[in-house]
């Protein structure tokens, strides 16, 4: 019997679920779109949020919003990141995990720019950053949530996962610094981001799961083994 190591989750993740949450969390996502949409002006918690950052500029905050800014879009954040991670996904043998990868954050990234058109709600004054139109949902959030969740779920490790949150929270709350969007902007792009990546993680799961069998160190290759 050929003895095999599976790194991440196993072939049972229940799909059902997967796509069961991510119908939810666009639900969700959307739902907030449209009560935002409706509204006379910003929601309360919205206007109490731009209020907090919308005092003194602490440079290291700044800085570290501008930097985040500069991953999350653009170049860098559109070819360079995600064409890198597929690459060394498909170095690897995970070429399944990289088209997984690739699909997710192209479907996240077109329905966000739909999202925009169909609520067209305006972005907070005092932008620091240049941006397109459309506030609602954010981008760089919705971005940052499908590459934090397409990655908890093709690797185990909690450190992965612990990244993953803080760099979502950390870009979300960028976002807001630099008065590109509204606090609840962030919070749909972060519903919709992560909701992508579930849902797309059913059709493509057998295939990302076969990726990540690989044969125990020192065990004989499966083409060798002999029937008894």
């Amino acid at each position: 019997m050929t003895a095999t190591a599976e790194v991440g989750l196993g072939t049972r993740h229940p799909r059902t679920a997967m796509v069961t949450v991510a119908v939810t969390l666009i639900a969700l996502g959307c739902g907030l779109g449209w009560w935002t949409s409706v509204q006379a002006g910003p929601l309360p918690v919205d206007l109490w949020w731009d209020s907090v950052v919308s005092g003194d500029r602490v440079p290291a905050l700044l800085t570290t919003s501008l930097v985040l800014d500069w991953l999350g879009a653009g170049v860098v954040g559109v070819y360079v990141i995600p064409l890198g991670a597929a690459l060394a996904l498909i170095v690897s043998g995970r070429r399944w995990s990289a088209a997984y990868l690739l699909v997710a954050l192209v479907v996240s990234a077109v329905l966000v720019q739909v999202l925009k058109h169909v609520f067209g709600r305006a972005r907070p004054d005092g932008l620091l950053v240049v941006v397109d139109e459309g506030s609602f949902p954010s981008g760089h959030a919705a971005n940052a949530a499908t590459l934090a969740v397409v990655a908890a779920l093709l690797f185990a490790a909690l450190w992965v996962r612990v990244v993953g949150a803080v760099a979502v929270v950390l870009m979300a709350l960028s976002r807001t610094y630099l008065h590109a969007h509204w606090l609840s902007d962030t919070v749909g792009g972060v519903l919709i981001g992560s909701a992508v990546a579930l849902l797309l993680a059913a059709p493509f799961w057998r295939p990302i799961a076969r990726d990540r069998i690989v044969p125990d160190a020192g065990s004989p290759e499966p083409e060798r083994q002999h029937s008894r």
